[in-house]
């Protein structure tokens, strides 16, 4: 406790709290990868229709949505420890549920819910276990440890997949229950605020105060705009991805597509730690030239037809996109904390984000179904992105 207490005053970057903080959202991270690959796999095998595999997400996405009212309130009212480990729980659940062969639809909407319970958590515990400027280092360890695990857990899935279904779902559980277990090295640290009701109306509208708040204060709007297109967009370039690696390069194993997707986590570390080092909270407008440049790329990228030119255009996406997201992140748990509580801001966030990836996978997932070549749609994804976070930075900097 003494150790979590020295971190929460700024003293110490790398307490014990932190560090296993850090290794909980690896681990759980290294299982939402390899099991979103794994069950990409499992549609395959079974002979969903493409246009189910961005469906998928959805579900995923949806169960965010609906339960935002309420998981911001359950992590500020509990030790955002202890709700990290039971939302982990919820995920091994979900994942055995496809390991042992039933429905991947209904599994992954468990692993889903997990994950809507653990986000407000694992970013809101950020800012009670250190302060200030180090939040943006914080958030820094945090996105590399994502992002290790995205390189990793990605790979994993889609080696494993293409040698056997099982092992590659078996992984993923072991991943979940090492992430439950590492979840108990975390200080029971106090709830941020206890005894609000638990009534399901007075819970919604809290949250919809908290929304109005976040919203109608100029920096945290700024925020939420940015990091909602920027995982918006993450999200549908990891579908398109799949389905453009057999059409731009003539492969179609399970590998190749999560191989592409190290290549962004690989920059997004890069870019992560840039950040850290080159913007504070008062500069966080540094970062959006590279939220301009992450559409420019994507665009270029899928004109492409050769795999070493691919691989280093998502290199730089990635290093973009880390060092886009981090600051962004930073700004709404800082501003957050303090006007709304960390956990309802950021589920706030949740809410935003995956209401950007719930609309563009249905335009994705649409426009494949309507037959749309898939160099086109990535073309015009990446312009489109390119456009929307121009218009973002025209309007901070006129405000």
């Amino acid at each position: 406790m003494a150790d979590s207490s020295r971190a929460a005053g700024g003293q110490s970057l790398y307490s014990r709290g932190m560090m296993a903080v850090i290794a909980a959202q690896f681990f759980s991270a290294f299982g939402d990868n390899a099991l979103l690959f794994a069950t990409l796999a499992v549609l395959k095998a079974q002979f969903y229709p493409d246009w189910s595999q961005p469906v998928l997400q959805m579900v995923f996405v949806g169960a965010y949505i609906l339960f935002a009212p309420f998981v911001g309130q359950v992590a500020d009212s509990f030790a955002k420890g202890r709700v990290m480990m039971f939302a982990n729980g919820l995920k091994l659940l979900g994942a055995g549920v496809i390991c042992f062969g039933f429905n991947p639809f209904v599994g992954y909407t468990l692993v889903g819910i997990g994950a809507a319970a653990y986000s407000p958590a694992k970013y809101g515990i950020l800012g009670e276990l250190t302060t200030g400027d180090k939040l943006v280092k914080a958030n820094g360890l945090m996105e590399s440890s994502t992002i290790a695990a995205i390189l990793l857990g990605s790979v994993a899935g889609g080696v494993l997949a293409d040698w056997s279904l099982l092992a590659a779902l078996g992984m993923c559980v072991v991943m979940y229950a090492a992430a439950v277990g590492a979840n108990l090295l975390i200080p029971k640290l106090a709830a941020a605020r206890p005894g609000h009701s638990w009534h399901p109306a007075a819970m919604t509208r809290g949250f919809f105060v908290a929304c109005n708040t976040l919203w109608h204060n100029g920096e945290t709007r700024f925020s939420l705009l940015g990091t909602s297109l920027f995982w918006g967009a993450g999200v549908t370039l990891r579908f398109l991805l799949v389905l453009w690696v057999p059409v731009a390069l003539g492969i179609t194993d399970n590998a190749t597509p999560t191989y592409l997707n190290a290549m962004v986590a690989i920059g997004i570390v890069v870019g992560a730690g840039a950040a850290a080092k080159l913007v504070t909270l008062k500069t966080v407008a540094r970062c959006m030239p590279a939220g301009v440049l992450i559409g420019v790329a994507v665009a270029f990228f899928a004109l492409q037809h050769a795999l070493l030119p691919s691989y280093l255009l998502l290199v730089l996406i990635g290093i973009l996109g880390g060092f886009f997201v981090v600051p962004l992140n930073a700004l709404l748990q800082d501003r957050g904390k303090a006007s709304v509580g960390a956990g309802n801001a950021i589920a706030v966030q949740n809410l935003g984000e995956n209401a950007a990836m719930l609309l563009m996978l249905g335009l994705y997932s649409l426009a494949v179904k309507t037959g749309a070549p898939v160099v086109g749609i990535g073309v015009g994804f990446g312009s489109l992105f390119a456009l929307a976070i121009a218009g973002l930075w025209l309007w901070q900097r006129r405000r």
